[in-house]
């Protein structure tokens, strides 16, 4: 009896994911880096260096801030100019910073 009396009092989340929503607003927006010649050209020849199977170590931009990834590149399309690490995320090149290929 007491147990079924204590459900009645168990917290009602009317809106699911409202909280982790709001968390998400929380966040601080960082301004994208303009790079100069020097680095795109460093990068450009760091993104030449990649084939399927590389190890890499990639910083970028996404969601309005910059984030780290390593990992092994399952794909590389030079055309839409796109890196995927660890099958999971897919990086534009547009939005990397830094490049270590391992």
């Amino acid at each position: 009896m007491v147990v079924s009396r204590a459900k009645q009092f168990l917290p009602f989340d009317a809106l699911k994911g409202l909280q982790e929503a709001l968390r998400e607003k929380e966040v601080e927006h960082e301004e994208k880096i303009e790079l100069s010649e020097e680095t795109l050209s460093e990068l450009n020849n760091s993104f030449n260096k990649i084939e399927k199977g590389s190890k890499v170590k990639i910083k970028f931009y996404k969601n309005g801030q910059y984030t780290e990834i390593s990992g092994i590149v399952t794909n590389v399309d030079y055309i839409k100019k796109k890196i995927q690490i660890n099958k999971e995320e897919n990086i534009r090149v547009p939005d990397i910073i830094s490049i270590f290929v391992a």
